[in-house]
């Protein structure tokens, strides 16, 4: 494909447009002369055999029962990995997200039998409780504001919830009778899920074969089969890559360099693999199947509505459409913007840096695009009732139209009444480079800058010096170079002894040698340690312990940790390009790319698509 499609495709926003797609064309389908060949098609049984044992069920069913459980099961794996070293691995991150979240399924649920209660439509209040992570990302992409990272994270965090609870929803209310055997063998096999990382099986292949024989099992046990995806995706655990594991893959990879053998290569690549967690590679494979192809064949399968004689009308005036329309779009907007609201108000967290309450209010709007959680339960709840169906699957597109709308009023009233156009981290450099004070590495005007905020104990900066390295020797004079410092003491203890040992070597002219014999022996950091690289450069000792304790060297060390919180740093190594953060992989190739893109705007050229 094009590029333009490409980086369209990359996007929410992509996702969400073949998503459209498929509803639309379920909708004109089924309310065309063919629309008989529309509803035949998803009764179409399909079977798969071995031997004597079959799996038979219609379309419909493979892709609700089928197809959804790998949407759960990626569903599963990012809940895993935010909870496990993402967003949500520190308890002060959730409180918020977290109320807001419980706000958001509490308020509609109660809004949706308020107006349909009593009646047989009362069972389906499952609904309303599920927002469309894709769908509502989709969303925020279009209408939300330009920059939305740290607003994505908070209503992410928020879905994480509401995912669970949905799911579990759906096993516990929307399930046949259960047959135990069959749900003990599936629990097991989770049991051995669990435990196949602690014998350091770091093939994806087991994995996905217990998960698919859980999936059978689970639908056979009489569950929902998005039980058996979101509990595979919850039991695979992911880890940030370890030093070692990405040193070895690097000494594999330099060996293949050197004898580019098919032998070599395989066991390159295999190290490869191994420093990536499982979970993180799954992701990686499957979430482009899940949001390109999964979502939409099942918005196509599930959408199709026939809106003819009188359907429309009937639906229109029906409280079961209401019930939905208003738990969703009312009832999220007000439980969740209620639930963070009463959260910070009571001290109990924060919202993220640059999320305010108008964003978390065009959020919370955005939030009641139940759609495919939504429809699946409306399929579950209402599946041998056909016009309860109908009734509410308009009341669920209804609301995702409205709810998008909604968001969209919500976003433009707080950037004119609030002045904020953006829900990000600051992207720009609070202080810029000052050659008096920054440590800098080659020529002070040169019109090329990367700027650095790096940890000495951090074994990803080290891995980073090459790179700078590698971008020196291809711009030459037209790059500088310069480091920041940004000790992590909760994780590197010795981080901030190691960036004064820096600043006190500098203060006579050996930064650089101090910074390299720092990152050489990132195990060797003790006081004793940074003595003896001192001597080694042959320093004034007295200067350099003195300075090495002065107030004025830590200051210099937290002035510039204040510049990295204030620039928008979460983490080392960060880099800028020019005065701009930049964010994404930060390979010499990558990097060189960006500076060439710098380079180009300086100049007023336009570079070439690649």
């Amino acid at each position: 494909m094009a590029a333009p499609v490409r980086r369209f495709l990359a996007t929410e926003a992509g996702s969400s447009g073949l998503m459209l797609l498929a509803v639309a064309i379920a909708l004109i389908w089924a309310n065309s002369p063919w629309s008989e060949s529309y509803f035949s098609l998803w009764h179409t049984e399909a079977s798969v055999s071995v031997g004597d044992a079959e799996l038979a069920m219609d379309l419909g069913h493979w892709v609700n029962d089928g197809l959804m459980a790998l949407f759960f099961f990626v569903i599963g794996l990012e809940v895993r990995y935010e909870l496990s070293v993402g967003s949500l691995n520190d308890r002060r991150r959730i409180m918020i997200p977290g109320l807001a979240g419980i706000g958001g399924m509490l308020v509609p649920v109660l809004f949706y039998l308020l107006i349909a209660p009593g009646t047989e439509a009362a069972g389906g209040w499952g609904i309303v409780i599920g927002t469309d992570t894709a769908f509502l990302l989709g969303a925020l992409a279009v209408v939300g504001p330009r920059f939305v990272t740290q607003l994505r994270i908070f209503l992410l965090a928020i879905t994480v919830i509401d995912d669970i609870v949905a799911v579990t929803v759906i096993g516990v209310v929307y399930s046949g009778s259960i047959q135990l055997p069959e749900l003990i063998a599936a629990l097991l096999l989770g049991a051995i899920l669990s435990s196949l990382s602690r014998f350091d099986v770091w093939r994806a292949v087991p994995y996905v074969l217990i998960v698919l024989v859980m999936w059978y099992l689970t639908l056979n046990a009489g569950l929902h089969a998005s039980i058996a995806g979101m509990l595979g995706g919850l039991l695979i655990p992911a880890r940030e890559p370890s030093r070692e594991g990405v040193e070895q893959a690097t000494r594999l990879f330099r060996a293949f360099r050197q004898s580019p053998r098919a032998d070599v290569g395989k066991t390159a690549r295999k190290g490869l693999q191994k420093a990536v967690s499982v979970n993180e590679r799954l992701q990686m494979y499957l979430h482009p199947w899940s949001s390109y192809v999964v979502v939409p064949v099942f918005a196509l399968a599930n959408a199709g509505v026939d809106l003819r004689d009188g359907v429309l009308t009937d639906a229109l005036g029906s409280a079961l459409t209401w019930a939905v329309v208003v738990g969703l779009v009312a009832g999220k907007l007000i439980g969740i913007w209620g639930g963070a609201r009463l959260g910070t108000r009571f001290g109990l967290g924060e919202l993220p840096p640059g999320v305010g309450q108008g964003h978390v209010l065009g959020g919370a709007a955005l939030s009641g695009i139940g759609f495919t959680v939504s429809l699946l339960i409306v399929g579950l709840a209402f599946d041998d009732e056909p016009d309860l169906l109908a009734r509410a699957t308009v009341g669920v597109l209804l609301a995702a139209v409205i709810a998008t709308l909604v968001g969209w009023l919500a976003f433009r009233l707080s950037t004119m009444l609030g002045g904020k156009t953006d829900a990000d981290l600051p992207r720009y450099l609070d202080r810029l480079v000052d050659p008096d004070t920054d440590h800098i590495l080659g020529p002070v005007d040169a019109p090329l800058t990367l700027v650095e905020y790096g940890d000495f104990e951090c074994p990803f900066c080290a891995r980073a010096t090459g790179v700078t390295k590698e971008l020196r020797n291809r711009f030459g004079d037209r790059f500088r170079y310069v480091f920041r410092h940004l000790p992590l003491p909760d994780v590197h203890p010795h981080a901030e002894l190691a960036a004064r040992a820096a600043v006190a070597a500098d203060a006579q002219g050996r930064f650089w040698e101090m910074h390299d014999l720092l990152y050489r022996h990132q195990d060797e950091m003790e006081f004793e340690d940074t003595v003896v690289y001192a001597i080694d450069l042959g320093l004034d000792m007295e200067k350099f312990l003195k300075d090495l304790e002065s107030d004025r060297v830590a200051e210099r060390v937290r002035r510039d940790a204040r510049s990295a919180e204030a620039s928008g740093v979460q983490g080392a190594p960060t880099f800028f390009i020019g005065n701009r953060r930049h964010t994404g992989p930060y390979d010499a190739e990558t990097l060189a790319r960006e500076l060439e893109q710098l380079e180009f705007e300086g100049s007023g050229a336009t570079p070439t698509d690649p």
